[in-house]
């Protein structure tokens, strides 16, 4: 034990008290005046962090609804775009139905007025042909028989009495 006297790097008990008393006092120092700042600034630094996470969440919901806002927004558009696009086609229909309707009673009226003058040329050639139809029946029939018929008297009155039913039926 001799040799443990003698070297100071072993510990003696009023050495070690001694250490113990120092430790306690940096130990003490240290819990009052150095870890309360520490523990004050992890605090509040929590604190950021679940202010930030809230906000992240509030951030989110309110992403979600305008988001929701959006598509209710881009549906009605679509919905309201669909019916005047019906509007419009039926608008589109009924105009053209009512062209067509004018067109077609334009053209029974010019359809008509043509129909009406064809007739009255028909019956003017028809006319004009049967007034044609005595002297020219006279002169066939004198240039087949080889004489005037229209100098002989009973043939005379039956181109007379032809004459008069070509007027006639007029």
């Amino acid at each position: 034990m001799q040799l443990a006297e003698g070297n100071f790097l072993l510990p003696t008990a009023g050495t070690f008290i001694t250490c113990l008393i120092i430790f306690l006092i940096v130990l003490s120092v240290i819990w009052f005046f150095v870890v309360p700042p520490i523990r004050k600034v992890l605090d509040e630094r929590e604190a950021m962090l679940a202010q930030t996470a809230t906000d992240g969440r509030e951030a989110a919901k309110g992403f979600e609804d305008a988001e929701s806002e959006y598509r209710d927004g881009v549906t009605s558009a679509r919905a309201e775009a669909g019916s005047i696009r019906d509007e419009a086609r039926a608008s589109g229909r009924a105009s053209m139905e009512e062209q067509k309707q004018r067109a077609s009673a334009e053209a029974d009226a010019v359809t008509r007025e043509k129909t009406e003058q064809l007739q009255v040329a028909g019956e003017a050639a028809t006319s004009a042909a049967r007034g044609d139809l005595a002297p020219l029946s006279a002169s066939l029939a004198s240039r087949v028989l080889g004489f005037d018929v229209t100098q002989d008297p009973a043939l005379k009155s039956k181109l007379d009495e032809l004459a008069s039913n070509s007027v006639v039926k007029n």
